[in-house]
C-alpha cells in the first residue's frame, strides 16, 4: 500500500498530463460542491429576504389611510391615532384619525383548492390575537375569513368555498364594488375553476369593461374598503328583462401559490355590531 502511494506521488510530480487531469477533475468536483452550497445558502437567504418583505408589507398595510377612521372632533383622543395639523404657524388640529384595522402576517401551512369547501390553515392562533370572523388577505387581494382558532393555529374559509349544506344554501360571498363605476354587488365562488369567481346583483345600468377591478366595498366589518377581489373577465344579462348583470371575474389572489397572508382585526367591530344588533332589535 505504501509503495502504491509513493508511486502515485512520483507519477503526479513528474507527469504534467496526469497532474493536469487530476487538478481539472478536482476543480470540477469542488466547483459542483460550491455550487450546491451556494444554492442552499441562497435558498436560506431568499427565505430571510421573503420574511423581511412580508413584515414590511404588514407595516405598510398598517399605515395606509384605509386602516384609520377620520374623526371630525378634537375631543376624541385614543392611544393609536394619527393627528393632522395645519401647515401654517398656528399648527391647528385639523382631524384625528383613529386606527380601525390592524394587520398581522401569518404563514400558510395548509391550503386546499380542489374541494367544494376549501380552507386554509395558518400558523397563528388565539395567543397571537387571532379570532373568528377576521378578514384575511394575501399579497394581491382578498383570501377569506377566519373560521376556527386554536392557541397556535387558525383555519380560514377560503373564497373558494361553496356551501354544501343544502341545494338552497347561499354561497360564501363578499360585499364587492366595481372600482371604476362604484356599483355594489356580491362576489362569490360557484364551485368551478379556482381561478375565477362570480359577481351578482350589479345593475344593468353599470358601465362594464373587461379588466375592470372588483374591490371590497367596505360595507362589512370584516375588510377595509378597496382590497382587490378580482378583474372582470366576461359579463352578461340572463335575458332582456334582467335587471342585473352576471359577471365572471378572475381572482386577484393566486390560490395555488399562497405562502403568506395578512389577518385583519377590525378594532371597532364590536362597537359597530353591538349598535347594529340593538337597532335591529328595536325595529322588530
Amino acid at each position: 500500500m505504501l509503495l502504491e502511494v509513493i508511486c502515485f506521488i512520483f507519477v503526479f510530480r513528474n507527469n504534467n498530463f496526469q497532474r493536469t487531469v487530476y487538478l481539472n477533475s478536482a476543480s470540477s468536483v469542488s466547483g459542483k460542491l460550491y455550487t450546491k452550497y451556494n444554492d442552499v445558502q441562497y435558498y436560506f437567504h431568499l427565505k430571510a429576504t421573503n420574511d423581511s418583505l412580508v413584515a414590511e408589507n404588514m407595516r405598510l398595510h398598517n399605515e395606509i389611510k384605509s386602516s384609520y377612521d377620520t374623526r371630525d372632533t378634537t375631543s376624541f383622543i385614543k392611544r393609536d391615532t394619527l393627528r393632522k395639523f395645519s401647515n401654517d404657524s398656528t399648527r391647528k388640529l385639523l382631524s384625528t384619525e383613529v386606527r380601525k384595522f390592524l394587520f398581522r402576517e401569518a404563514k400558510v401551512i395548509n391550503n386546499s383548492v380542489s374541494r367544494e369547501a376549501n380552507t386554509i390553515t395558518i400558523r397563528r392562533g388565539s395567543k397571537d390575537g387571532i379570532r373568528p370572523n377576521m378578514g384575511v388577505i394575501g399579497p394581491n387581494g382578498a383570501v377569506g375569513v377566519v373560521r376556527s382558532v386554536s392557541e397556535n393555529y387558525a383555519v380560514v374559509i377560503s373564497m373558494l368555498y361553496k356551501s354544501t349544506a343544502s341545494a338552497t344554501s347561499s354561497n360564501f360571498g363578499f360585499s364587492a364594488r366595481l372600482r371604476n363605476s362604484g356599483e355594489i354587488g356580491t362576489a362569490y365562488w360557484d364551485g368551478g375553476s379556482a381561478e375565477f369567481g362570480q359577481m351578482k346583483d350589479v345593475p344593468r345600468s353599470a358601465k362594464l369593461h373587461r379588466g375592470d377591478t372588483i374591490v371590497t366595498s367596505g360595507y362589512s366589518a370584516v375588510f377595509p374598503e378597496d382590497i382587490p377581489i378580482g378583474y372582470v373577465d366576461t359579463f352578461r344579462l340572463a335575458d332582456k328583462s334582467s335587471t342585473a348583470y352576471s359577471i365572471r371575474f378572475k381572482f386577484a389572489t393566486n390560490f395555488y401559490n399562497l405562502q403568506y397572508v395578512y389577518v385583519i382585526e377590525n378594532l371597532l367591530r364590536d362597537e359597530q355590531t353591538r349598535l347594529e344588533d340593538s337597532t335591529r332589535n328595536l325595529l322588530k
